[in-house]
């Protein structure tokens, strides 16, 4: 009897010692994670064996002896099968209704030729009512070779139903004749400010409209339905979760918001969302707030985003000097200095958190002014501001993000794909502080990575290979485009993990396996921090856990119950 008593006690001991509270200690799990290798992005405790969970919360990380004495007959076993276990992937940047809206559109991302663009619209269009509009896109002119389409290209197979296609970074669209008659635009239109309207030699336009222009067919085009919405909430989420993606930091509306909200009074949401909405509207969404709350851990009106420029691709990023061809062109202002600071400036003031688009190295620039500057005149206080996409840095303003204390939300699958091209529009000397991972962690500033989904695909495995390597998506620089820029794929998972949650101010719940947290954990079917670099694509997303449920296994995932 003296010997059970003492056993016991020293098994207590012992998990007070995991778990930081005997309360916890004396649950038992629901699940368990073993067979692999755990990180747990903690700098307390790097790398252990196992997981438990109990119920939606994490209830033990340690070895595998400790972690299976916590198990019973009714505990479900997660078998890593020599895998690595990991925080639930945070997508710090997607455009999640969006996408998911995409998942159904016409589908022009790839299109290798005009005949192959052409000859996937005309196949969606034929299956299609008259009158009925045709979206989607993501179309990439680089792709064959940079020649811009036109309503032309496209018009004789798409006469009855209006067509608007947006190029893959969303900052370009393409309309056929029909849209713009839908839209009642023809020659005679200006373009708004921010915003340019492509015309041929004759001043006839081509039905290419960039950034603010766009906005002249967004009135035409009909609003998806609620019932829409939310199955492309559904879509979208099985997406995430397949990429092992469980919480998201989503660019959109108010009205989305709404409908996000709507979705989870029902029951319905099963990722976690963190919604930003229009700068330039903080006044509503503080309205908003103070009548619904800021949310709970599964939807919180997520702050504010604003836009400073375009994109690189489109030729509307803006620059301090002109692209390298183009030699009158330096791109374009979305919205002024002036409206930025207000906002931003008006936004900080209210409490709300500020996150803003800014890709070129103008852009950058005047936003971290604007940022310095609301911080001196408001005072000090935990804002965390945020430049998303932070592409093209000025080398004199890298250590500006570590010194204000701006976080660089980045998008490391970009930096393949744009590699392809960019140095012909930036040239040499420009592109070495581009997609700068390594200057800018190096300098102590905070990366919070994602996708841009459905810009860019959701996978996260892509993004850590992008990181890694950064070897361009066409195989031409296999050794990496500014290699000097590469950091290591621990590096990159904190990116997606702790960076992204410590951007979302969700630090204390996500981010991290810790004993209390929020139960969101991955399986990938291959250590990615041990493997050949070039091997980190070929990883896997074998099981996806949120809230203690399993939400996505694969075909191979290897799931049973305690004995």
């Amino acid at each position: 009897m003296l010997r059970f008593q003492f056993r016991h006690a020293i098994l207590a001991a012992m998990l007070v010692s995991l778990f930081g509270s005997s309360t916890l200690a004396e649950q038992p799990a629901t699940l368990i994670i073993v067979g692999g290798k755990v990180w747990t992005a903690e700098a307390q405790q790097p790398w252990a064996e196992a997981v438990a969970v109990h119920d939606s919360r994490i209830l033990a990380v340690g070895s595998r002896d400790e972690i299976e004495k916590l198990a019973n007959e009714g505990t479900q076993v997660v078998d890593a099968q020599g895998g690595l276990v990991v925080p639930g992937f945070i997508d710090a940047h997607v455009h999640f209704l969006d996408g998911g809206l995409q998942l159904s559109r016409v589908q022009l991302r790839g299109a290798r030729s005009r005949e192959e663009f052409v000859d996937r619209l005309a196949r969606f269009a034929r299956k299609l009512q008259p009158g009925e509009w045709i979206l989607g896109g993501e179309w990439d002119h680089t792709v064959w070779g940079g020649e811009l389409p036109t309503r032309d290209w496209i018009d004789e197979v798409t006469p009855d139903n209006p067509v608007w296609i947006d190029r893959l970074d969303g900052h370009m669209a393409l309309a056929n004749s029909a849209a713009l008659a839908a839209a009642g635009i023809d020659d005679s239109v200006e373009a708004p400010a921010g915003g340019s309207i492509e015309r041929d030699a004759s001043g006839r336009m081509t039905g290419l409209l960039r950034d603010n222009a766009m906005s002249l067919i967004g009135p035409a085009i009909p609003t998806p339905t609620r019932s829409r919405l939310e199955s492309a909430i559904d879509a979208a989420t099985d997406y995430m979760f397949a990429n092992g993606v469980t919480c998201v930091a989503h660019m959109g509306s108010l009205e989305q918001l709404r409908v996000l909200r709507d979705v989870h009074a029902k029951g319905n949401l099963r990722i976690r969302v963190h919604a930003a909405t229009p700068l330039s509207q903080w006044r509503q969404l503080l309205d908003d707030i103070e009548r619904n709350g800021r949310g709970d851990e599964w939807l919180v009106a997520g702050g504010l985003k604003g836009f400073v420029d375009g994109s690189l691709g489109s030729h509307t990023a803006a620059m301090l000097e002109p692209f390298a061809d183009a030699p009158d062109d330096t791109g374009l202002m979305v919205n002024t200095p002036e409206d930025l600071y207000e906002w931003t400036s008006q936004a900080d003031a209210a409490g709300l958190y500020v996150m803003v688009h800014a890709i070129g190295d103008r852009a950058i620039r005047v936003q971290l002014d604007i940022f310095e500057r609301v911080a001196k005149e408001n005072g000090e206080r935990d804002r965390r501001f945020r430049i998303e996409h932070s592409q093209h840095i000025h080398p004199d303003d890298l250590p500006r993000f570590a010194q204000l204390g701006v976080i660089a939300s980045m998008q490391p699958y970009h930096a393949i794909d744009d590699g392809r091209w960019a140095e012909g529009l930036l040239g040499h000397k420009r592109s070495e502080t581009t997609y700068a991972f390594r200057s800018l962690l190096d300098s102590g500033a905070t990366l919070a990575l994602g996708s841009d989904w459905s810009v860019a695909p959701a996978s996260v495995i892509e993004g850590i290979y992008a990181c890694v390597t950064r070897a361009t998506i066409d195989g031409k620089q296999p050794d990496g485009w500014i290699p000097e820029q590469k950091i290591s794929a621990e590096e990159a998972l904190q990116g997606y993990t702790m960076g992204s949650a410590y951007a979302m101010f969700a630090e204390d719940d996500l981010g991290s396996l810790r004993a209390g947290k929020l139960a969101d954990v991955v399986v990938l079917s291959t250590d990615v921090t041990k493997c050949e670099p070039k091997e980190i694509r070929d990883a896997k997303v074998l099981v996806t856990i949120v809230d203690g449920k399993v939400v996505y296994q694969h075909p191979t995932a290897n799931i049973g119950k305690g004995e």
